[in-house]
């Protein structure tokens, strides 16, 4: 019989949960810079490679801050710095405003999220680990579905509406860790010697499975930049967009608390290179589809590979972390997927800008299955406690 989680994980949930149905703004963000701001694809894809840059640096300095000041203290700085950032970004008008603005939307908006990786961490014993990352995972996408619809059916009334009302839903968050949440962070022991902050550089196995994990993320985060503007190049309106990529977070939903509780008896490295690879079959698909139904199909066997892989990253982060660098580790595996948020939009967008969609998307098969050859490879190198261990 499973053990209940700790109340202060519900709680960090459903702040989490609340904070993303008001998630209006990223997956719709291309279509404004192109459609509101008038801007060609390959300067939304620098515009958005800035947002990456700011993600990748939230990283290491979210990290940094969790260890150091603490998981709570930086929680709230995070979400109300992110929430001023996001106003800042609707109002920047000119190319070079909007360039430093979804900079700092990057840096501020997902400066929260080593924190809150860290905390759960702090709070879960680790054979509950992969349930709790994974019902975090599950509540950020419940919140990802019904936002993406309600963002492409807002779009339809004004832009300001997205970007003020993601604003609100961030506060919210700050609110619930004022009044609910304390600090959770180990106290050292007196005689311990605080591991300076860059540690995680060391671990190489580590490192490599950052690298395969930022591979698969620049093909997941193509959803949010070259396939809404592929897309609507193929007819398809934005509203119509925001509805099929629901799709994701719904099967997420449906999907996702039964998924690890199946995959169980799997090594984790094995189930992590099944989810890469499904991830480059169902972008590579995207290449041969038309038409809604088609899209959509797509959309279901990408989505089932990144079901497989929720909620197995960063428990493996928090597994290999000492907990003097619980924050340090978690914001290099965030850090990652920043790296991804960076290179994703400025190389698909230069791909489909160039060479057409069917080059990229072919791409993205190319790149699923060299990461799932990865997975593999170090899964019979590593350190059997990092990834071999079965998904529980």
């Amino acid at each position: 019989m499973q053990r209940p989680l700790p109340r202060a994980f519900w709680i960090l949930w459903t702040g989490a949960l609340i904070n993303r149905l008001g998630g209006f703004v990223m997956p719709l963000l291309a279509l404004y810079l192109t459609g509101a701001r008038g801007m060609r694809v390959e300067e939304v894809g620098f515009i958005i490679s800035l947002l990456g840059a700011g993600t990748l640096c939230a990283g290491p300095v979210g990290g940094f801050l969790s260890d150091h000041i603490g998981r709570r203290r930086t929680l709230l700085f995070a979400l109300v710095s992110g929430a001023l950032a996001m106003i800042h970004l609707a109002i920047a008008l000119s190319p070079a405003h909007i360039a430093a603005a979804a900079f700092l939307l990057g840096l501020f908006g997902d400066l929260y999220r080593p924190a809150v990786s860290a905390a759960i961490a702090d709070l879960v014993e680790p054979a509950d680990r992969v349930r709790a990352y994974g019902h975090l995972y599950w509540a950020v996408n419940l919140g990802f579905a019904v936002g993406s619809a309600l963002g492409g059916l807002l779009a339809r009334h004004g832009w300001y509406l997205l970007f003020y009302g993601d604003a609100a839903t961030t506060l919210a968050y700050a609110v619930i860790v004022w009044l609910r949440v304390g600090e959770t962070r180990p106290a050292p022991a007196a005689e311990e010697r605080r591991p300076p902050p860059w540690a995680p550089l060391g671990d190489r196995p580590f490192l490599i499975f950052v690298v395969l994990t930022m591979l698969v993320w620049m093909l997941l985060l193509q959803s949010f930049t070259t396939l809404p503007v592929d897309l609507r190049e193929h007819g398809i309106a934005p509203s119509t967009y925001g509805l099929l990529i629901a799709i994701n977070g719904v099967l997420i939903v449906l999907l996702q608390p039964f998924a690890s509780r199946a995959l169980g008896r799997f090594p984790r490295h094995r189930v992590l290179a099944g989810s890469a690879a499904l991830i480059g079959i169902g972008f590579g698909l995207t290449a041969a589809m038309r038409s809604i139904p088609g899209y959509a199909l797509a959309i279901v066997i990408w989505s089932l590979g990144e079901i497989v892989m929720a909620g197995i990253g960063p428990t493996v982060t928090a597994d290999a972390a000492p907990p003097g660098l619980r924050g340090a580790y978690q914001g290099l595996f965030q850090g990652g997927i920043g790296a991804a948020a960076l290179l994703a939009p400025s190389l698909g967008s230069l791909v489909l800008g160039h060479f057409g969609s069917r080059a990229l998307w072919l791409s993205c098969a190319a790149v699923g299955f060299t990461a799932a050859a990865g997975q593999l490879l170090l899964g019979m190198r590593r350190k059997p406690a990092l990834l071999s261990s079965t998904v529980r």
